[in-house]
């Protein structure tokens, strides 16, 4: 089949944009990951389907075509379906303004929920929804949940404490010692996570710059090592809060990847916002076997 399709990147978290305004579009999972693929296909850490809400196979997510016209179908990279990506919201944000389907402010149907976009400048603001500790009890009595080891990096000898959170994905956020490099971890084979997820996990690795200054490296489930994510980038601003004491009063985090910047705002009831950049790099047409 011949497809449409539009490659972007959020902070350089990349995807291929699939338009299915007519909502006939459907993929297989091995199809996906062709496309996906940086060498056989197009490349990128995922794939987005544009369609109707209304269109949408989840009922769960034709529930919100009231409030959001538009859905975002996102696969990760090896095919799989995911809730929804954070990085690609501002992606698929741009297009739909680009096309004149949406204004400044809209809101857009996910697996995990609604997501409210709004465009301030050259920014793009995302309401991430609400987030919670996937054990709270353990977390605010112990300050972890989990343990992450990390295969074939030379420092580490033995597992990290961690914070599992849920932000409609799951996150695993460690916070490196100070006689860890950030960038000298190899994470070339997935950290292992214990107790392990169910559904897998992203896992974030952090390092304090300075008040409200951090910068992460994260590893996503179905992917590999990435630019940025999103949520990720949500998860790590949120545990380091959480370990300096307050998380549940308004603040600001910048964030570094190696990708670029992105800047977290926590708000009061545990929601949170992602603001950062987006560009559309190419447009073009693929034949998919």
């Amino acid at each position: 089949m011949n497809l449409r399709f539009t490659k972007g990147h959020g902070t350089e978290n990349d995807f291929v944009l699939l338009p299915d305004l007519d909502a006939t579009l459907d993929l297989t999972a091995e199809q996906v990951a062709l496309l996906a693929n940086r060498q056989a296909g197009i490349g990128g850490d995922g794939v987005i389907r544009i369609v109707p809400t209304a269109a949408a196979q989840e009922e769960s997510v034709r529930a919100l075509a009231g409030d959001a016209q538009w859905f975002m179908d996102y696969r990760n990279a090896d095919g799989s379906l995911a809730q929804m990506c954070g990085n690609g919201t501002r992606v698929i944000a741009s297009w739909l303004r680009r096309e004149g389907l949406v204004g400044d402010e809209f809101s857009l149907a996910t697996r995990a929920g609604l997501r409210g976009i709004r465009f301030e400048g050259d920014q793009i603001v995302t309401h991430m929804g609400t987030w919670r500790f996937v054990d709270e009890e353990r977390a605010q009595s112990q300050g972890f949940d989990a343990l992450v080891h990390v295969e074939e990096a030379e420092e580490i000898t033995e597992p990290y404490s961690a914070l599992s959170l849920d932000l409609g994905n799951p996150h695993t956020v460690v916070a490196l010692p100070e006689n860890v490099s950030l960038n000298n971890l190899r994470l070339l084979r997935p950290p292992v996570v214990n107790p392990e997820p169910p559904e897998g996990s992203n896992v974030e690795f952090v390092r304090v710059l300075g008040p409200g200054h951090i910068s992460m490296r994260v590893h996503e489930r179905g992917v590999g090592e990435t630019r940025a994510c999103g949520t990720g980038v949500c998860a790590a601003a949120i545990g380091m809060n959480f370990w300096s004491g307050d998380v549940d009063s308004p603040a600001t985090t910048t964030v570094e990847v190696p990708g670029g910047t992105l800047e977290v705002r926590l708000l009061p009831g545990r929601a949170v916002e992602l603001a950062g950049p987006a560009a559309l790099v190419a447009d073009g047409t693929t034949t998919l076997v």
